[in-house]
């Protein structure tokens, strides 16, 4: 049986195509084994948001020719659309697919035959208007499922790639969603996380809209939880936070990227909100449900943020009551407008900040889940376990650590007792162990 080894770089995005092209070798009659391992094939999916994502991707496909006698290796994802040219001359790739080119990956291979030079099959982004299939799934944890709704993206941020990477805004219908959630439903899967590049812009262009979306996928029968891996907080209407504070199914988990807490800079990365406009949404949210999971990104060193500036961010994430942060080191970018923005931040200056936020966002997670012990919560329950420990998440977003002999993708009444080494840890009723 032919072999195939699959890695991925970046978001959960794209591991969710990862598993769809995963899905596509499988139906072939392809052997799926860990990267590393001796394969036939190596297929890399690709970041390109920081350097260091570009950086990994030309590790990985080193990797893979050191640990594999001369396989076949296809490199796809953001960093090939966006530098097919510059991936196809590292020695060893064979075949390069854009965007629009990914999920035709058995069309372009040629049989894995290996040639002389890469082949190189990338369309301009102007002209990716498909939506193709994808939801991350894992072979061991049936537990939760990454769904891509929405892909590409209309907002032009300063700082990033992805529409050049990714193109245009466009959804999935609501059919094929449904189609794939009651899919996923039936493989045992008890939660849905919906995932985009900019995930609150579903359906805007033909008039659904991400809430109609929700409102239908929350009817699914066997659906116990459905959660949205992040949202812009500009596109975090009232009527989501009331929704999802009166729906048994919805989490009370949002991720809403910041990345600065200074106006100025916001308007220098063409962000669409102001800290005046986050910190009300913050708290809204609070009010409506007082224990929601409230995540945060964060850059830190745009070109041209000052000492000042950073405080200033600093304090406005110390102030507002979310429960984690995201932290980012701003990255230059080619052919993004901030690339030729003066006064560009000493990288040190920006690690120095940098390690400042991660610090500060320990202490905010640690306050939040402080905050949670003795509340009884549901937690839903991770298949593998982890020495004397079954983790799950509530849906809140809050890391358990259970028995281990508690029953497996299953959500439990929980009550928090505690708190040791980053997570919670509880005691559920006798009749929900495995016995």
């Amino acid at each position: 049986m032919p072999r195939v080894a699959l890695h991925t770089l970046g978001c959960k995005l794209n591991y969710a195509e990862t598993t769809t092209i995963g899905k596509q070798f499988i139906d072939r009659g392809f052997d799926i084994v860990p990267f590393g391992e001796e394969t036939d094939v190596c297929v890399i999916n690709t970041c390109s948001v920081t350097e260091r994502a570009d950086r990994e991707c030309r590790q990985m496909i080193r990797r893979a020719r050191r640990t594999s006698r001369d396989p076949f290796v296809v490199v796809t994802g953001c960093y090939a659309q966006l530098e097919p040219e510059e991936i196809a001359s590292i020695e060893g790739v064979d075949l390069v697919l854009g965007a629009k080119e990914k999920f035709e990956l058995f069309h372009h291979a040629n049989d894995f035959r290996k040639g002389w030079y890469a082949k190189v099959c990338v369309s301009d982004i102007g002209s990716v208007d498909t939506f193709g299939p994808a939801f991350s799934t894992s072979a061991t944890d049936r537990t939760r499922a990454y769904l891509k709704v929405q892909d590409g993206c209309d907002f032009n941020c300063t700082f990033c790639t992805i529409p050049l990477a990714r193109g245009t805004s466009r959804s999935q219908s609501v059919g094929e969603t449904l189609a794939q959630a009651r899919m996923l439903v039936e493989g045992g899967y008890r939660e849905i996380v919906l995932t985009g590049v900019n995930v609150g812009d579903y359906g805007k262009k033909s008039g659904t809209g991400l809430i109609g979306l929700l409102r239908e996928l929350v009817q699914i029968d066997g659906l116990e939880r459905l959660r949205i891996s992040s949202i812009e907080p500009n596109l975090l209407s009232q009527e989501i936070i009331d929704f999802t504070a009166e729906s048994p199914v919805m989490c009370n988990h949002f991720h809403i990227p910041l990345q600065s807490g200074n106006d100025q800079v916001l308007r220098g990365m063409r962000r669409r909100y102001t800290t005046r406009l986050y910190e009300d949404l913050i708290r809204r949210i609070r009010q409506r449900i007082p224990e929601c999971g409230i995540g945060v990104d964060v850059i830190v060193g745009f070109p041209g943020e000052t000492p000042a500036q950073f405080e200033e961010t600093y304090r406005f994430l110390n102030e507002i009551p979310v429960s984690y942060l995201h932290a980012f080191t701003y990255s230059e970018r080619p052919n993004t407008p901030a690339v030729s923005y003066t006064q560009p931040v000493e990288p040190r200056e920006r690690f120095r900040r940098n390690a400042m936020i991660r610090v500060l966002g320990q202490k905010k997670k640690h306050s939040f889940y402080s905050s949670m012990i003795g509340r009884r919560l549901p937690v839903l329950t991770e298949s593998e376990c982890e020495g004397p420990f079954r983790f799950g998440l509530t849906d809140n977003y809050v890391r358990v650590g259970l028995p281990a002999r508690v029953a497996e993708n299953t959500v439990v009444a929980t009550e928090l007792t505690g708190m040791t080494d980053g997570y919670c840890v509880g005691v559920v009723a006798e009749k929900e162990m495995a016995g």
